[in-house]
């Protein structure tokens, strides 16, 4: 009774999300990415790239764009004839722009994006178990298969091909099911981990992640009730997505800082309408840590450089000294004095350079005569 209980609910789940993955169209961009007749007659009119994209320009100002062309272009589809929102792509297959494009797949016969990237997910996952469970149960089978206690020979070569299948399918399901997982929790598509997208900041394959656990809840939804099942619980409209920056620049510091008064008057949301700024005001709410570490820092450093500068004072008197011997010393004495002042003054030079290093000073090799 067990045995049929989980297969058959495997096997509907399968079936079911095998089905989704299927016939679920491709989701494309709204219509207010697409140019308006103006710009679009503008557009075909111009023949110089320059001013087609100061047309382009002009059209996604307002839009939540924030990824651009390797050479820092609007992407544009011509064969769509619309700007492309990010992580956008045109499948040659389908002949349509599809969002958060993944890849085509074959075994489906349909682009894998935003709108059925879970329900492939589950496909893959179900196919794992279900292969997995004919696998285990015909194993014993399949021992007794090699070692002549099966006493059915009609049901011999059943039980050998089942087997094999299950086994070979399992396997292959499982490393691409594995990579997967893998582009989930580091918030990646397949394109995007062959090829960056690139920001205003240059390009960055993490440019999209928000950490494991919120880069999960944006392919499956907040509920995880709903994660194993092949309903559409992912967030977004898949026109924009939350991104996180390590360098910011100004414009987009002052798009941040105005979103920041708006997210403190109102609820707070997990993926907001502009995610980009939103994202950047949780990195933001840790700038005071930031400040702190930064501060005690300086306290280290400044100690330290304190402390190098009594030291060079000290030992730089010592070798004035050394360099003035006295007269009754002789000439052997003055020599053997300088041969040890040099020796001193390298010394010091090679504890300036490693000490200062460590507060982050370079200290560069002309500074040596300093020291005579």
């Amino acid at each position: 009774v067990v045995y049929l209980v989980v297969f058959h609910l495997s096997f509907v789940n399968f079936v079911w999300s095998y089905w989704k993955t299927i016939f679920t169209s491709p989701a494309s961009p709204s219509s207010e990415f697409r140019l308006s007749k103006s710009d679009k007659e503008q557009y075909e009119k111009e023949e110089r790239p320059e001013s087609q994209q100061e047309i382009l320009r002009r059209a996604a100002k307002d839009l939540p764009i924030y990824t651009t062309t390797t050479s820092r272009a609007i992407r544009y589809c011509d064969r769509c004839q619309l700007i492309k929102p990010d992580r956008c792509h045109h499948c040659s297959a389908c002949d349509l722009c599809v969002l958060k494009m993944d890849h085509h797949c074959p075994w489906v016969n349909n682009c894998v994006g935003f709108s059925n990237y879970k329900f492939f997910l589950l496909f893959l996952f179900y196919s794992l178990l279900y292969c997995l469970f004919v696998a285990a149960t015909v194993l014993q089978y399949f021992i007794k298969f090699w070692t002549n206690e099966l006493q059915d020979t009609r049901a011999k070569f059943h039980v050998l091909f089942l087997f094999f299948v299950a086994a070979m399918f399992f396997i292959s399901i499982l490393s691409l099911f594995s990579y997967h997982c893998w582009l989930v929790g580091k918030n990646r598509s397949t394109i995007e981990a062959f090829r960056a997208p690139m920001f205003r900041n240059g390009p960055d394959k993490n440019g999209f992640s928000l950490g494991c656990s919120k880069n999960l809840k944006q392919v499956f939804g907040d509920e995880k009730k709903y994660w194993l099942l092949p309903i559409f619980t992912s967030l977004g409209d898949g026109c924009n997505f939350p991104t996180r920056l390590v360098i910011m620049d100004p414009e987009q510091l002052a798009v941040s800082s105005q979103n920041e008064l708006t997210k403190s008057s109102g609820p707070s949301q997990p993926f907001p309408a502009r995610p980009l700024s939103e994202s950047q005001n949780r990195l933001l709410a840790n700038e005071n840590q930031w400040v702190e570490v930064t501060s005690e820092d300086d306290n280290v450093k400044s100690e330290v450089c304190m402390f190098l500068s009594e030291s060079i004072i000290m030992v730089v008197s010592s070798l004035n000294a050394a360099s003035h011997p006295q007269e009754s010393s002789g000439i052997a004495a003055v020599s053997a004095s300088k041969e040890e002042t040099s020796l001193e003054r390298e010394m010091v030079w090679m504890m300036m350079k490693s000490n200062l290093g460590y507060v982050g000073v370079t200290v560069p090799s002309t500074a040596l005569p300093i020291l005579s």
